[in-house]
């Protein structure tokens, strides 16, 4: 199915209405809603249109922009190494410290 199909397919069958953000949408300002696919494969266009959410242009970028951030930060599942425990211990001498001030316990 071309874009423009299933473009005119949810607007038959789904809400003019963002899933994001709720705003409604109408007329001139219909242009500012987009088809976004939940599974993010734009070939999966079921005519029932169970794949796809109506969202404005606005939270679609948003959608995408989410999904690129999230190849940068580092997850629990990639990071399988286990981080070095940290060495410094900034508190180690402060007993000593405080008693040669004479502010320590004697």
């Amino acid at each position: 199915m071309k874009k423009v199909e299933y473009r005119n397919q949810a607007l038959k069958i789904l809400p003019w209405v963002c899933a994001k953000c709720g705003r409604d949408f109408s007329g001139k300002n219909l242009r500012e809603l987009t088809v976004h696919h939940k599974d993010h494969n734009y070939r999966n266009n079921p005519p029932d249109g169970s794949n796809w959410e109506l969202l404005c242009i606005y939270c679609h970028d948003n959608e995408h922009s989410r999904e690129i951030d999230a190849e940068w930060l580092p997850t629990h599942d990639t990071d399988n190494e286990k981080q070095p425990a940290a060495a410094h211990t900034p508190f180690a001498n402060l007993n000593d410290l405080l008693r040669s001030s004479g502010k320590g316990k004697k």
